[in-house]
């Protein structure tokens, strides 16, 4: 295995453990959080009916319109406000947050706390 295969087997076993604990429910469905180098994905799925209520990225219209990088954690925040409201609009208030195996620093938890300023319960 080289460095890469390490790392990639590393985040997957972490974000299986992350899974094997919290699970999104129609009254608390969960924020799912992916991270690339380039761009940041967030999601707000029920795992029960299987289906994706909300969802933003750093390549979406939304965010392309307050002209910030995707890869930083300025970009994190401003699509945390992004997902909160849209959340909000699906009638969602509380989530659990899945931090998809990454550490919960920088641009995941710049996310998470703009998330939470834009009115989503963790």
């Amino acid at each position: 295995m080289d460095k890469l295969q390490k790392k990639q087997a590393g985040l997957r076993r972490r974000h299986r453990r992350v899974r094997g604990k919290i699970s999104g429910t129609p009254t608390r469905p969960r924020l799912c959080v992916t991270r690339s180098n380039n761009n940041i994905y967030a999601q707000v799925i029920d795992d029960v009916a299987h289906r994706t209520l909300c969802a933003a990225s750093t390549l979406g219209p939304d965010f392309k319109a307050a002209d910030v990088s995707g890869a930083t954690v300025e970009g994190a925040a401003v699509l945390g406000g992004i997902i909160g409201k849209k959340a909000l609009e699906a009638g969602v208030t509380e989530v659990v947050f899945d931090r998809g195996g990454h550490l919960y620093h920088g641009r995941v938890k710049a996310l998470a706390d703009a998330a939470r300023e834009a009115g989503l319960k963790f």
